[in-house]
């Protein structure tokens, strides 16, 4: 697979900077039981869905099962069945997630065989575990497969890499699953530039090859999404897209100045598109944070010495886990809290409206605050959001009314484009 090493390297070395010494007690954090029960309860009357799931970067490790409840704390994992369960969470979009790597032939190629079989590995677990699990494709079959009482499994692809220039590719993917595609991600590629790339811009927006894929997601029913992209990127997919797009996993720059986050005019315009936010819990994004000195060398040295998280047996992640306590003890980092991400969802709930704002919080890929470690806590977004005086259909909207809409959008275009060929 390609840059496996890298792939698990990346991801720990953001868990690194959004870690800290959480509570070992998740009752320690639900300072109000009785809102809490309230709050998870109304998930119950409307669909939960996560627009960013990375969990099927355990798909490949020994044994690990999503049907068995793990412990964020020894396990590294956020989202499992029995913690979906716990926090009322229904589904959403599972990621085809692939690290960028070297921009040559031998190098896409590897790269589109690790997407294949991520993606493979989606559709496996979804037909292991069939009686829990079922693959959406529409909008409307996320309500159908709630009320057979399962979890939705819509599948989204971050990074573009992996297809290289040929964006027929895509249509390969939409008959696998693919509903959301995200043409960038960390770093530039032949499609796009990326928000973070430590070059620069490379193509001051999409390049002619990005603006194809544009073309060909509106073609076959693809939501866009923004997230990794740069600011000039996401000013061409806002105004290439036939239908609106989205940003998975975001947040605000007027909050917190970061790349990775939206100012509000392009928020704005967003809104004005029909787009939508769905807000990120990784931590880095959310405030400043600061590195102790050693903590640095320490995670880089734990990286060293346990390697790839993919693909490692359970008993080696938990040895990992605890060296990482004991880092997290000896350097101590002031985390990002549920306060902090509330304070980037407020804002854009406020600033935009409550029809373009949802959740993506980036679970299995970094995200999670202090106060909200996995799945499992995720009603207390519910419990701030109805005490801020949002009611039950602001919710349902946020939940997974606005980014279904954007599903349909997507739906009907290519509808309409395929009647009138």
């Amino acid at each position: 697979m390609i840059r496996i090493r890298a792939l698990a390297a990346a991801l720990l070395a953001l868990a690194g900077l959004t870690g800290c010494s959480p509570p070992s007690d998740a009752e320690a954090v639900i300072q109000d039981q009785d809102a809490f029960a309230q709050a998870r309860a109304m998930h119950d009357r409307f669909i939960t869905l996560d627009t960013h799931l990375d969990t099927p970067v355990h798909f490949s490790r020994p044994g690990w099962d999503i049907m068995e409840r793990h412990d964020f704390f020894t396990d590294r994992s956020q989202v499992d069945y029995p913690r979906m369960r716990e926090g009322g969470l229904d589904g959403g979009f599972w990621v085809v997630f692939t690290q960028q790597g070297p921009r040559t032939p031998e190098g896409h190629a590897m790269a589109l065989d690790h997407a294949l079989l991520v993606t493979m590995r989606i559709r496996e677990m979804v037909a292991r575990n069939h009686e829990h699990f079922e693959l959406a494709l529409t909008a409307s079959d996320a309500q159908r497969i709630v009320d057979a009482g399962k979890k939705v499994v819509y599948i989204s692809i971050e990074n573009g890499y992996p297809l290289n220039t040929n964006p027929r590719l895509l249509e390969t993917f939409y008959h696998l699953g693919v509903r959301m595609f995200g043409p960038v991600h960390f770093a530039n590629n032949e499609l796009g530039d990326s928000a973070t790339d430590r070059g620069g811009p490379e193509w001051n927006g999409l390049s002619e090859a990005g603006k194809a894929f544009v073309a060909e997601a509106n073609r076959l029913g693809m939501v866009l999404d923004a997230s990794h992209a740069s600011d000039d990127v996401f000013d061409d997919l806002l105004e290439l897209s036939a239908t609106p797009i989205v940003l998975s996993h975001s947040g605000v720059r007027a909050i917190y100045d970061h790349p990775r986050n939206r100012d509000d005019e392009r928020l704005l315009r967003l809104a004005e598109s029909g787009g939508v936010i769905q807000m990120n819990a990784f931590g880095a994004y959310l405030r400043p944070v600061q590195q102790p000195p050693g903590r640095t060398t320490a995670l880089r040295e734990l990286r060293e010495e346990f390697g790839s998280i993919l693909g490692m047996p359970s008993e080696q992640v938990a040895a990992m886990a605890e060296r990482r306590r004991e880092i997290d003890e000896q350097f101590p980092v002031d985390h990002p809290d549920l306060d902090d991400f509330m304070a980037h969802l407020l804002y854009a709930l406020e600033l935009i409206g409550v029809d373009h704002v949802g959740i993506g919080a980036d679970w299995d890929g970094g995200g999670g605050v202090e106060g909200m470690w996995d799945v499992a806590a995720m009603p207390l977004i519910t419990q701030r959001l109805l005490e801020a005086g949002y009611d039950q259909d602001d919710l349902a909207k946020v939940w997974s009314g606005n980014v279904l809409r954007l599903l349909e959008a997507a739906e009907d275009h290519a509808e309409m484009l395929a009647a009138a060929d």
